[in-house]
């Protein structure tokens, strides 16, 4: 089972930037990626998933233009940058693995979450 440990998130002012970090330990497996939000009140929602290779992203398209989704594998660490933050982007934002090879948007296909990280953006 692998672990996963978000962190980077903060306070911040609309319109400004942050990048997530999500680092992985024990018996980490080459599958997609993913990071999620859930926001007080509301389901946890699809926000980006990258490939084992890094080559195929998505994104939600409330997001897309602004967070890119990036891995380095030899590093263990999944990112998600942040640009032009709003506050409707406040949330807890957790990191994922996909349960298999396949590239997924939905919560329930994916295992090995981390504990989450606040961003909070403020207008």
């Amino acid at each position: 089972q692998v672990q996963l440990v978000e962190s980077g998130g903060g306070l911040v002012q609309a319109g400004s930037s942050l990048r997530l970090s999500c680092v992985g330990s024990g018996r980490t497996l080459p599958r997609p990626m993913g990071w999620f939000r859930q926001a007080p009140g509301k389901e946890r929602e699809f926000v980006a998933v990258i490939t084992w290779g890094g080559d195929i992203t998505y994104s939600a398209d409330s997001v897309k233009d602004r967070f890119t989704i990036s891995r380095d594998n030899a590093k263990n660490t999944l990112y998600l940058q942040m640009n032009n933050l709003k506050p409707e982007d406040t949330a807890v934002y957790y990191c994922a693995v996909s349960k298999d090879s396949f590239v997924y948007n939905h919560p329930a296909d994916f295992t090995s979450w981390g504990q989450g990280t606040q961003v909070t953006v403020s207008s």
